[in-house]
């Protein structure tokens, strides 16, 4: 038995197919992270507004992380596979499932023209307004000529799942939802026959944790699997990460400060506000309603690596604000809880001191996670009730501190920080309703 493993006990695996790579946790019935292995791959191409990578590439890096993490568990014990994406990356595949073009990424903006005609057809409460919406895109790609070879339009996790079970065009509710998906009539809504979809390109939907059949035989045998293993929907790596720290309840809320902050908190009812770039998405009989900033780790890496952030952690004085008053982005351009493409970075005046500097920013980003908030509270959702924070930026107790004293709302330590996990969770509590 491959060391760490848990004898005799069903075996659940989730896979994160991030930014810059994939992630896979293999848990135990106990909810127990046993294994887990991590690949990157290489960033996607970017020119301008338009950032593109082959899907190929995250294929082949799958493969070699499953190849990889079953040698270290019992293969034959593994009952389900769920996996996340992120969240607007897609793309036009033929009918065998191949990429007719590289995948169009989370963040690529091409389609301008595309997000100004949906805002005079799509409802004000649909979450397809931006150019980096999956609607958006999918306009986009309908115009390309080899748009006429194209049999399915699938997001990020879609093709995944097609690659390990051989059959393509289903997808979730969450994923779906840039693209257009209603997830409260929990069908493609009626507008959107106006924009002439192509018939038959458009994913069946749905709900996050649902077994949707097996591998296909030729992955079964080639990794070890058992015949009657499961793959069951997922989510978007972000929903996937709040899973992952535990929170469950209405008002208990997740703050993740990697290169973007993203703010999401679980509402009785949902919350949709395209006008401050405000959505939700189902969980559970909940929902979760949220917004994400341009703002966050990047800008601070634009001016510091790590290893200078580390080092300087220990000189930060927050109980003598700074005062320079930042609004930390990385180019023009903000989504929440200011949605304005031209809004421009605040970073200066720029202090001779690295260190006021650096507690300078992190103070603006502070700043705009409380306004996230209290925008949220505006548009209905009660104040958080205890917020979980993940991301590289959670590793700094000093900025921790700050924030808990800026929000006063208790922060608290999540359960888990890997969005794998938050699908390996899909994957075994599906099994076991």
């Amino acid at each position: 038995m491959p060391e760490g493993t848990s004898q005799e006990q069903d075996l659940f695996i989730g896979i994160d197919l991030g930014t810059s790579g994939c992630r896979a946790i293999v848990i135990d019935q106990q909810a127990k992270p046993i294994a887990n292995q991590a690949l990157s791959w290489p960033a996607p191409d970017v020119h301008g507004a338009e950032v593109q990578q082959d899907a190929r590439i995250w294929w082949d890096t799958l493969q070699k992380l499953l190849s990889q993490l079953c040698r270290t568990i019992d293969v034959e014990h593994v009952r389900a596979i769920c996996l996340d994406g992120t969240s607007g990356t897609v793309l036009l595949c033929d009918k065998s499932g191949t990429p007719l073009a590289p995948a169009l990424m989370y963040n690529d903006a091409r389609a301008t023209a595309e997000a100004a005609s949906l805002k005079q057809t799509a409802p004000p409460d649909s979450a397809v307004h931006s150019a980096s919406s999956g609607l958006a895109k999918l306009l986009w790609l309908k115009q390309q000529d080899y748009a006429a070879h194209a049999h399915h339009f699938l997001h990020q996790a879609d093709w995944i799942y097609g690659q390990l079970s051989g059959q393509f065009g289903t997808s979730d509710h969450n994923n779906a939802l840039k693209t257009g998906y209603d997830p409260v009539g929990k069908s493609w809504p009626v507008w959107m026959d106006s924009l002439d979809i192509p018939a038959g390109w458009l994913p069946k939907v749905v709900a996050p944790g649902t077994p949707i059949g097996s591998l296909s035989p030729e992955i079964t045998t080639r990794f070890g699997f058992p015949a009657d293993i499961q793959l069951v929907t997922g989510t978007t790596d972000s929903t996937a990460a709040f899973l992952a720290t535990g929170a469950s309840r209405p008002g208990e809320a997740v703050t993740s400060l990697g290169s973007t902050l993203v703010l999401k908190i679980i509402c009785e009812r949902p919350i949709f506000d395209t006008e401050s770039g405000v959505y939700s998405q189902p969980c559970g009989q909940y929902w979760l309603v949220g917004g994400g900033s341009n703002s966050g780790g990047k800008v601070l890496r634009d001016f510091f690596s790590d290893e200078k952030m580390a080092e300087m952690q220990t000189a930060l004085d927050f109980d003598h604000p700074t005062g320079l008053d930042y609004y930390p982005l990385p180019q023009t351009g903000e989504r929440f809880p200011i949605n304005d493409p031209d809004l421009s970075p605040r970073l200066s005046p720029r202090p001779d001191d690295d260190v006021m500097f650096f507690q300078g920013l992190l103070e603006g980003i502070a700043q705009i996670e409380r306004q996230g908030y209290e925008k949220l509270r505006q548009l209905g959702a009660s104040w958080p009730t205890s917020i979980r924070t993940m991301g590289g930026g959670a590793k700094n107790d000093k900025w921790t501190w700050m924030r808990q004293a800026l929000l006063n709302v208790p922060i608290s330590e999540p359960i888990h920080t890997e969005a794998a996990y938050g699908v390996a969770l899909l994957s075994k509590n599906s099994m076991q309703k």
